[in-house]
């Protein structure tokens, strides 16, 4: 399949008609001279952000694409994940006409995306082991199916899906698999980056809002080919990622070796919390977790939610999604903040 994928046999045909937005950042790029700019019609007097910031973050995409091992080619970043996502839809799906497959229980936003564009959500479950159904999804597979969604590690689960049943979706299935690694950082499977060449028809997304601890400057990256980037650049904002949040961004991601760490001391933290949760009557199950959260099947979710509330700890109480009834998800906090959870969950 993907020796003969084709991008333009997905992409919406206006998408692939539009002429996108040239920005004056777009007509006129700084070489580094000193320069009068009168183009823009910016405020001229300097206070740090009067100027536009780079629509096309360059500086920022170096340095992640000498981190990552990617080409700034092959890299778009959002608003968030979800701006990304948001991006991929309104690129190849057509509203009313096509739809996409997620895998729940999964991250929520893929499903709002799909109604926010009008575009048929189809649902299959992941199997009780919480793997892919790899011969469902593809019996749901028609003409109009554009995009899988791919959670790994899955959110809520915490569980990183097994490579070769996401390798078996890209390479049958003629539209995108979206691979959204928000946890990646955390976990013992390799990324998918490493693969981009091998599969046209793979997008991976990132995020700086979890293992870079950056969820408050909202801050998104897409992989894919220099194709499929090259239409997402058409229709995304002009200027989507602000000054503050690139220059934060570069700050943060200079700092590898406190990110490191910070990933070591929460991997530590979560082995902790793992082996308390063992050890209490109405823990029933403790979910593998590849990431920085771990899920929890118990007696009576909704009593051991509202305990904790009146306890000053804020969990998440997953049990209305499928496959997961009685679950709470613990995510992992500072050593003193754990400390204090162990000790509370040991009163219950």
């Amino acid at each position: 399949m993907t020796k003969t994928f084709n991008i333009n046999n997905i992409v919406r045909k206006s998408v692939a008609a539009l002429k996108p937005y040239s920005s004056a950042r777009d007509e006129y790029v700084s070489d580094g001279s000193t320069m009068i700019f009168l183009d823009a019609n910016e405020n001229p007097f300097d206070n740090g952000v009067n100027r536009y910031p780079d629509p096309y973050q360059r500086s920022l995409k170096a340095l992640l694409a000498k981190q990552k091992g990617a080409s700034e080619e092959n890299m778009l970043l959002g608003n968030g994940s979800d701006e990304v996502l948001d991006l991929i839809y309104r690129a190849f799906c057509e509203p009313n006409q096509d739809n996409v497959i997620t895998l729940p229980p999964t991250y929520g936003m893929y499903k709002v995306l799909a109604g926010i564009n009008a575009v048929e959500n189809r649902e299959v479950l992941l199997t009780t082991d919480f793997e892919p159904d790899v011969p469902a999804i593809l019996d749901k597979v028609d003409k109009q199916t554009k995009l899988i969604f791919i959670c790994s590690p899955n959110n809520p689960t915490g569980n990183s899906f097994k490579r070769e049943s996401m390798e078996k979706l890209l390479e049958s299935f003629h539209g995108l698999v979206v691979i959204d690694e928000a946890y990646i950082d955390f976990s013992k499977q390799e990324s998918f980056l490493s693969s981009l060449k091998k599969y046209p028809n793979l997008v991976v997304t990132q995020t700086l809002s979890k293992a870079y601890g950056l969820a408050g400057i909202r801050l998104g990256i897409c992989y894919a080919s220099e194709e499929i980037i090259s239409i997402l650049n058409k229709i995304k904002p002009p200027y989507n990622v602000n000054q503050l949040t690139q220059q934060k961004a570069l700050q943060r991601i200079l700092n590898e070796d406190a990110v490191q760490q910070e990933v070591v001391q929460i991997l530590e933290e979560r082995y902790n919390l793992e082996q308390a949760l063992q050890n209490l009557d109405f823990v029933e199950k403790i979910y593998p977790s590849d990431a920085n959260f771990v899920l929890t099947k118990v007696d009576n979710a909704d009593k051991r939610y509202h305990q904790l509330l009146e306890k000053q700890v804020v969990v998440r109480n997953r049990s209305t999604q499928p496959l997961c009834e009685n679950t709470l998800r613990f995510t992992v906090g500072t050593p003193a903040e754990n400390k204090a959870l162990i000790a509370i969950l040991k009163q219950l």
